[in-house]
């Protein structure tokens, strides 16, 4: 995201070099980048196109720099250059990434720490962005609220690998100069295919997958060319003083508004995202002054604001006021628990933005800070990245392994309690010391059904979309019955009492799911494939034709009474009455669209509430009783009309919604209660 003061270093003028002189307006043009960044940010709650505009100048930079090497006949240093790079990014970002992780340590539920642990490794290792976008496409990161605090550092990871890449494709475009002579050309050629290959991928999976495509280095690379590209052309280009200074405002202008007009965050970076890349282009085409412009005229061009001291000022800010505004406002937000700060809380929350990024300036950046045009010594260069690593190492390891260790050892000690159904109801007071299980220390598949392996043999489907999450117990080739769970995550979820009650009656198990998926009839916006994965699923369990299908007979409506039957049911009942295969409908639990049950639970928070306020007074699938055999785990759930978050100490929920697979676990004998004339 960042420019690194390479405004004032990279753009010194030589003679015959093409360098452009010590561009202000560019400091000025980052100034008003980061300035909309944080509005956005703080008061408007969307994105603003600025962080791009960052990406582009970078780049320019960094081409023009690596230009001149080759150009003056020199050696490239790539390792040299890099190491210079990240000792000169590294202290502030650290900085903040330590300081930013204590305050979560300190100010955040312990529900948010697997995340912050792994984005804070992340973060460090500048692999950040390709985390979030894992996390933007899988479906079981999504039950987390928080507002990550280390979200912002995607950016940063994505010109950090940028720099790599493009440190390669120097040395690779150097080794053809030598025989071209022509290094200015053959790099243009390179950063011009680079150009429309990463554009053309970034409209295809923006379209695709946007989620993803946000945080993708390779859907973003085609904004790095097109400052590159600038650096190479800029040097050419002749304009005269009006020209520059229509196309200078207008590109100003372009970058201001783009995040009123565009919806960035869920459009970029595809096709759109060049709004503010040409603005960006169209401000520095529009303050170049060709030679001979002793620049004693009046600058009637967008430089004119931009050269001011108060704006330029900020521009020397903009690495460090990126790094701390975001860290203040998800912490600030999370203490006060409000979505969005007010006008006053935001004005406070940018002016502390404002004075901290001055403090990090000054005392992290500038005392480290090479002089121009240096790269600085290899071994000092790596002492300065080492001391970088160990200071968030220092936070992030006594941190993780302590609440790890801890969590570990005490669950061991009171292994016996842990009841779940069977055991008694209710949040355990904060001075109990047991903890709620799962905890922090639960790896994130432990909390899912997933069987034993894929499935194989004749539980196999030909058909990719329902194989690749077709799931079957070890044993199911050679049990005497085999049953199949089928429907969304919350029939996976469902398996897990299912296998208890078969490995009692010496059931195989296949689980046939797909996430959001319907049993038919999806709702608008939902995954494309489930239209095919319905179909090829129902053929599949026909197929196989098991002793008896289990699935979600009812859909609970959040925080609501609501409760309908599940959409597509009928489909179903006639698809397995018709291969006659019976049928088990369960019920489903209730749900939320605020409240993480889950945080409740760990955070020993109240926020058990009345089944009646939660699920319709009667199962809704009970005129299909005589069609399915009907499973209704609410007595369990909800004992004595209250849903509860927690029961026999452990968390009945994962999130909003799904039950954990600890607590399905102890539903076995409910389940096996309510099948004792079913199946053997």
């Amino acid at each position: 995201m960042t420019v690194h003061r390479e405004t004032r270093r990279a753009s010194r003028a030589r003679a015959g070099s093409g360098a452009p002189s010590y561009r202000q307006d560019i400091e000025g043009l980052r100034a008003v980048a980061i300035l909309l960044v944080v509005v956005y940010h703080v008061w408007i709650g969307r994105v603003s196109g600025g962080v791009d505009v960052f990406l582009m100048i970078s780049a320019f930079f960094l081409t023009g720099s690596f230009l001149r090497r080759m150009r003056a006949g020199a050696p490239l240093a790539v390792g040299g250059f890099l190491l210079g790079r990240f000792r000169r990014l590294m202290p502030a970002s650290s900085v903040v990434l330590a300081a930013t992780l204590l305050a979560s340590w300190l100010l955040l539920s312990q529900t948010s720490w697997p995340q912050l642990w792994r984005q804070g490794w992340a973060s460090l290792g500048y692999v950040q962005n390709w985390v979030l976008g894992a996390e933007g496409v899988d479906y079981y990161a999504r039950g987390s609220t928080l507002l990550s605090p280390l979200q912002h550092y995607w950016s940063l990871s994505i010109q950090g690998q940028a720099f790599v890449l493009w440190s390669l494709l120097f040395l690779l475009g150097a080794l053809i100069a030598r025989r071209t002579g022509r290094p200015g050309a053959v790099m243009a050629v390179l950063f011009g295919l680079v150009f429309v290959a990463s554009l053309a991928f970034s409209v295809v999976e923006t379209s695709a997958q946007q989620s993803f495509a946000y945080f993708d280095t390779r859907a973003r690379l085609w904004e790095f060319a097109a400052g590159s590209l600038l650096a190479i052309a800029l040097p050419q280009l002749r304009l005269g003083r009006v020209l520059r200074a229509v196309l200078g405002w207008t590109g100003l202008v372009a970058i201001v508004v783009c995040g009123m007009v565009l919806d960035v965050r869920g459009g970029f970076p595809g096709y759109l995202a060049l709004w503010p890349i040409l603005g960006a282009v169209l401000v520095i085409v529009g303050g170049t002054r060709p030679p001979g412009d002793s620049g004693e005229q009046r600058d009637l061009g967008a430089g004119a604001f931009l050269t001011l001291r108060p704006v330029r000022a900020l521009g020397r800010d903009a690495y460090a006021l990126y790094l701390v505004h975001w860290p203040l406002l998800t912490l600030w937000l999370a203490v006060r628990k409000e979505p969005r700060p007010s006008l006053l809380e935001g004005l406070i929350i940018v002016v502390a933005s404002l004075l901290l990024a001055r403090l990090v300036t000054i005392c992290v950046e500038r005392p480290l800070r090479l002089r121009s045009g240096s790269n600085g010594g290899p071994w000092r260069n790596a002492a300065v990245i080492a001391g970088c690593v160990a200071l968030v190492a220092a936070v992030l390891v006594p941190w993780q392994w302590g609440a790890t260790s801890t969590a570990v050892a005490q669950q061991r000690a009171h292994k016996n309690v842990y009841l779940g159904a069977m055991g008694a109801p209710g949040t355990p007071p904060k001075s109990d010391p047991v903890p709620v299980i799962p905890g922090v220390n639960t790896p994130e598949p432990e909390k899912w059904t997933w069987l034993d392996g894929p499935c194989t043999g004749r539980f196999a489907s030909s058909v990719d979309v329902v194989q690749e999450s077709c799931r079957q117990t070890s044993d199911a080739a050679t049990a005497e019955h085999v049953v199949v769970v089928m429907g969304n995550s919350h029939a996976q979820q469902l398996g897990t009492a299912v296998d208890a009650v078969a490995k009692k009656r010496g059931w195989g198990v296949v689980l046939v799911y797909r996430d959001w998926c319907l049993l038919d009839e999806n709702e608008p916006g939902t995954d494309t494939r489930c239209d095919e994965w319905q179909g090829a699923a129902r053929d599949h369990v026909v197929e196989i034709h098991p002793d008896a299908v289990f699935l979600l007979a009812t859909a609970a409506s959040p925080d609501s009474p609501d409760e309908q039957v599940a959409t597509g049911l009928d489909v179903v009942l006639d698809t397995f009455d018709a291969a006659g295969i019976p049928v088990v409908g369960v019920r489903d639990s209730p749900r939320s669209a605020v409240t993480n049950f889950f945080t409740c639970a760990v955070d020993r928070l109240p926020c058990d509430r009345p089944v009646a306020g939660v699920l319709a007074a009667e199962n809704p699938a009970l005129p299909y009783a005589d069609r399915m055999r009907l499973v209704d785990f609410t007595p369990w759930i909800c004992p004595d009309g209250t849903c509860y978050t927690v029961i026999g100490h452990i968390a009945v929920y994962l999130d909003m919604n799904h039950l954990s697979a600890q607590f399905l676990a102890t539903l076995g004998p409910a389940l096996d209660e309510q099948l004792k004339d079913f199946l053997p």
